[in-house]
Order: structure tokens, then C-alpha cells, then sequence
């Protein structure tokens, strides 16, 4: 890895660790953004989830599909006029307790391959983040990380779909989205490419994605045109399963060997959509196979893409030999598994828990594979047969799964109708290289980022919001409750507004003219400043209101009331319990990295 794109990886690392700027992390196929985002769920304090557009990207990316998270139908989502979601493209789906404290929780939202996802589901998720986060601003005020390559695949639309939605979207990408449309992201680059070291084939490929190639570049490409190609070790990409399943399926008939049966063990929840290979595997001695997954075990025998042959094989286990190895591979069992986000009701931190797994031997029969599958992947020798490439970027993502030109043998020519770009993705491809952010772009927003949060922890808007409602529901029926009640909250209202609310509105109107005077709020004297602050409102927090609601006469006979009246007392207690413990991580001075993770276990 360079040091370029180190700096680059850095950069937007600090983006997502020290601000709250939405990010797009694009790069061309094989720059390492697929690595950065399972480094950033190891690295990040902040409270996150990973969502993809399929099953299998959601899988890979160890997160949940967007579908299912955000429970939105595959169909059209149509926005109503002024941006909302219409009604009836939008079924009420009721939407669990658990899964709405995630979403009231998180900070950040991680969209894989986010060149399939359509401009209207992404409006659908900001509709769903901003009504249960009852927040006005895009996506509900959630940072969002947008991973992928808009000149790879394009998201799935039918004629008749567009219909419906082009009177309100000019394109179907999610750059279309009205609601991000309504915000800011910034566009990060990865630049260095880890697949080809072929800086030729590297300009080439180039080429192609822009969707406008030279005569010369074609010309260098057709002449890998072999049209009887059966060069040994290559794997055939096709544009359609159909071809792809007819060529494995042939070729493994032609091979006079026992053919043998292998049947992936499924545990608990796994719906077939996700599935992560077949779910019989069928294979003879002498087959062409691919493994579809890294190795588990840390020996990194094999990884994701590797092609080999199977040399040995029974009803207990079987053995690949792959090219450049010194001896075979006997293959593991591998493991899949379908996550569900939950909250932890004790360290209230969010949680992949399991709900099912997917167990066998991470193989398919590898003499073809369609295009489509194979985005992600890297290989020796390909045979392309693109002919028909039906979608925006199939021949770009076709060659750039080899490492150089000679690995290459085209099946049929490619001309310039077969190598398909849109315009407005060349468009926005302009835009994002005009616009990447710099240091002092980074710096600038985590200021801003840093006040942001400063900000956030001495607003108790809440707590007065909260008290406002129980003084409501005690008012309304005083006679289910004691006499003295009402003057109680009244009283803890009343402390609240004049030692709490109003001193923390003052206090930070010093902090704004202090930071505009010192140009930051990182400086010694505001610290000092912060510290004092956070002794004074741990002490009244306790005192004033955790004491104070916590010493309520609440008993009454009426159910309904008393629940009513009790899941508000414990909503404002359990959010002055997590204030509290913010609070008490800035004893010794405001720090970032300290205070959203004490955020996200409160």
C-alpha cells in the first residue's frame, strides 16, 4: 500500500472518527475500500451499522440488507411533493422497540455498494431515520458513510418502475436522492489500485470506465480476441446466469469421474435470497472450482476468488490444488452468518447478534462465472464473453477482475455499443475528482464536529421536554394520583429551568464567543472552563433531577395511567443516567474519542 493511499485511507478515517460529514468512499475496482470498511468496524467509537442493497453484498460487508433493516418495500418508493414519502409507497410496517432504539442511537450509517441502491430507497431511509429520530434534518441527523464505484454495477430498474419515478428523480442513482440533495457529503478517491501493477493495462481500464475508448484501446483489446479459446486455468465471465450455469454444468458432465453430493447445513434464520453459494454442491474429481470466501482459520490458505482443481474428494471432505501452491488445500467447512442488530439492555451498546448461519464448503464450480458475481474478485486468466453486455459498466467490471491485458481472451469483439457508460455518471465522476476534501477541510469540520458535541452535552432541552409531559399526565389526573404530586413536579420543573436549562444556555453562549475569540474550542482556558461546567451539572443532574423523580409518589390504581405516566419517568431517568456518565467521562476535559464512546456503552 503507498503512502499516497494511506493518506488517503487516512483522511477519510478522520473524517468518520472526527466529524460528522457525510462521506462518499469511492475508488475503482480493487483500491481496498471493501478492507477499509472491516477495519472501521474494528477501529470506530462511534455507534454504527452496516447496510448493502443484496443479500449476498450484506453478508460480505457484515452488515444487514437495506430492505430489511429499514423494512421498505421493493418496490418504487414515491416521494410526495414536498420530499416526504407518499403513503402508499411506503406500507406500515410496525417497527420493534429494539430496532427503534437503534435507530434513535446510532451515529453513523455504512451503505455498501451503494452504486445499486436507487435514488428513491435512499429517500426511503432517510424518511424512516428522520421519523423515529423525530428530526427535521436529512437522514435524521446521522452520519453516513457511502461505500462503492459508480462505474461498476448500476442498480436494478424496471421500465415501468422509472415511469413512476423519473417525474421526481433525473437520474435513478442514489446521488438523485432528494434528501441528500438536501445536504452535504464529500467525495474520497482511493487512487492506487492493488489488483493490477500493469500500469498500461491500469490506463486501458481507465478508458473503458469513462465509457469513451480510444480506437487504440480498442484495438488493444481486440486483439486478445481468441474467439476458440480454451486456455487452461481461465474462468469464463458471462453476462447472464444462464450461461454460466450451462458451461459448468456441461463441463462437469464431460468429466467420467463419481459425482458426489454435498448439502450446506442451515442454522436458524438464513433466507435463501442470501444464501451465499448453492445450497448443493455438486462436484466430480478433475472439477474447476473457486473458493468464495477468505480463510477463517487466519492460515490464509485461501481467499475469496482463488481457483483451483479438485484433486481428491469423498463423502467426508475434499481437496483443491491451486496453481503456484505447493501442495493442496484440504477444505473446511466454512460459516456464514445472518445478523440481526440489538441493543444490549445492560451496556446499552448496539449488537450483531446471530440469527442464523449458512455451513459448507466455501466452493462453486468455477469454469464460469457471470460477471455480476464476480465483482470483487481477482483473477489470473479470464475469458470474457460480453457481447451482450446488458448494463451500465459490465466491461469494465469484467476486465478489471484480471490482473493484466495478457490474462485476458475476449470470446467476441467488443465495440463501442457494448461498452456502456452513462453520462451522468461520467457527469458526477467530474464533479467528485473537483471536490475532494483537503487537511484543512478536516480540520475545519472537526472543529465544527467537536462544538457540535460540546453542544450536545450540556443541552438538557430534554429533560424539561420530558418533565414537561409527566406534569401533564399528573395535571390531567390529579385525582388518580397523591395531593402533594403535582407540586412536586412542578418543583423539579421549575429547578430544572432555573439551575439546570438556563445556566447551561448561558454557559454555552460563552463557549460559542470564547471559541470565536480563540478560533477553537480545543484551547486550555475553555477546557479549564468545560471541567468546572461538568462538575456543577453532574452534581444538579444528581441532585436536582435523578434524586428528584426518583423520590416521586407515583402510586395510583388506574393501569393505564400509571403505565402512561411510568414509561416517561423512565425514559427521562434512563436519558439523565446516560447524560450523567457523559458528563462524568469530560471530568478532566473534553475529548472526542472519550465521550462518544462512553455515548454509545450509556
Amino acid at each position: 500500500m503507498t503512502q499516497q493511499t494511506n493518506r488517503q485511507l487516512q483522511l477519510a478515517f478522520d473524517f468518520i472518527q472526527s466529524t460528522s460529514e457525510n462521506l462518499f468512499l469511492t475508488g475503482k475496482a480493487g483500491t481496498g475500500k471493501t478492507t477499509f470498511l472491516h477495519h472501521l468496524k474494528e477501529r470506530l467509537p462511534k455507534r454504527m451499522i452496516v447496510v448493502a442493497p443484496t443479500g449476498v453484498a450484506a453478508i460480505n460487508a457484515g452488515g444487514v440488507t437495506i430492505h430489511s433493516f429499514f423494512q421498505l418495500p421493493f418496490g418504487p418508493i414515491l416521494p410526495a411533493g414536498n420530499g416526504a414519502i407518499q403513503q402508499n409507497s411506503h406500507p406500515a410496517h410496525r417497527f420493534s422497540r429494539t430496532k427503534i432504539n437503534i435507530i434513535r442511537s446510532i451515529d453513523l450509517l455504512v451503505i455498501d455498494e451503494i452504486s445499486m441502491v436507487r435514488a428513491d430507497l435512499l429517500d426511503g431511509i432517510d424518511e424512516v431515520l428522520r421519523r423515529f429520530r423525530k428530526s427535521f434534518k436529512p437522514f435524521g441527523g446521522v452520519q453516513l458513510l457511502m461505500i462503492g464505484d459508480m462505474h461498476q454495477l448500476a442498480p436494478v430498474i424496471k421500465d415501468n418502475e422509472w415511469e413512476l419515478l423519473k417525474p421526481y428523480y433525473p437520474t435513478c442513482f442514489f446521488f438523485s436522492s432528494i434528501a441528500l440533495r438536501k445536504t452535504t457529503y464529500l467525495p474520497i478517491e482511493l487512487k492506487e489500485i492493488f489488483r493490477q501493477q500493469d500500469y498500461k493495462f491500469i490506463e486501458l481500464l481507465n478508458d473503458i470506465r469513462n465509457g469513451n475508448p480510444s480506437n487504440e484501446t480498442l484495438a488493444k483489446l481486440n486483439a486478445r480476441y481468441i474467439p476458440d479459446s480454451s486456455e487452461k486455468d481461465a474462468i469464463i465471465l458471462t453476462t447472464h446466469n444462464y450461461q454460466s450455469n450451462s458451461i459448468n454444468t456441461a463441463r462437469l458432465a464431460e468429466i467420467k469421474e463419481r459425482e458426489y453430493h454435498y448439502l450446506a447445513e442451515i442454522k436458524g434464520d438464513f433466507p435463501d435470497y442470501a444464501f451465499p453459494s448453492d445450497q448443493k454442491l455438486v462436484l466430480k474429481k478433475g472439477a474447476r472450482v473457486m473458493f468464495i470466501k477468505n480463510d477463517s482459520s487466519g492460515n490464509r490458505e485461501f481467499y475469496n476468488g482463488k481457483i483451483g482443481t479438485v484433486v481428491d474428494l469423498s463423502e467426508d471432505g475434499i481437496s483443491v490444488f491451486c496453481d503456484g501452491d505447493d501442495s493442496a488445500i484440504d477444505v473446511p467447512l466454512e460459516k456464514w452468518d445472518n445478523i440481526r442488530y440489538d441493543m444490549d439492555e445492560e451496556t446499552k451498546e448496539i449488537k450483531e447478534n446471530v440469527m442464523g448461519s449458512f455451513i459448507h464448503y466455501p466452493l462453486k464450480l468455477a469454469w464460469a462465472i457471470t460477471i455480476h458475481k464476480s465483482q470483487g474478485l481477482t483473477f489470473d486468466k479470464v475469458v470474457i464473453d460480453a457481447g451482450q453486455a446488458f448494463a451500465f459498466g459490465q466491461v469494465y467490471v469484467a476486465l478489471s477482475r484480471c490482473r493484466s491485458l495478457e490474462g485476458v481472451f475476449l470470446r467476441s469483439p467488443l465495440n463501442r455499443s457494448c461498452i456502456k457508460s452513462d453520462t451522468e455518471i461520467i457527469t458526477f465522476s467530474d464533479t467528485v475528482t473537483a471536490n475532494e476534501p483537503t487537511p484543512e477541510h478536516l480540520e475545519k469540520a472537526r472543529q465544527t464536529f467537536r462544538k457540535q458535541l460540546i453542544e450536545e452535552l450540556f443541552n438538557f432541552s430534554f429533560a424539561g421536554r420530558l418533565l414537561n409531559r409527566i406534569s401533564r399526565i399528573v395535571n390531567e389526573n390529579r385525582g388518580s394520583f397523591s395531593k402533594e404530586l403535582p407540586a412536586l413536579t412542578e418543583n423539579i420543573s421549575q429547578a430544572c429551568k432555573n439551575e439546570i436549562t438556563e445556566v447551561s444556555e448561558k454557559f454555552l453562549k460563552q463557549v460559542e464567543n470564547l471559541s470565536l475569540q480563540y478560533g477553537t474550542t480545543d484551547n486550555e482556558f475553555i477546557n479549564e472552563r468545560i471541567i468546572k461546567a461538568v462538575a456543577y451539572f453532574s452534581e444538579k443532574t444528581e441532585q436536582v433531577l435523578i434524586n428528584g423523580i426518583r423520590n416521586l409518589p407515583l402510586d395510583t390504581d388506574n393501569k393505564a395511567i400509571r403505565k402512561s405516566v411510568h414509561e416517561e419517568i423512565t425514559q427521562l431517568y434512563n436519558e439523565l443516567l446516560t447524560k450523567k456518565a457523559c458528563l462524568e467521562s469530560c471530568a478532566e476535559g473534553f475529548d472526542i474519542r472519550k465521550y462518544m464512546r462512553t455515548k454509545a456503552k450509556s
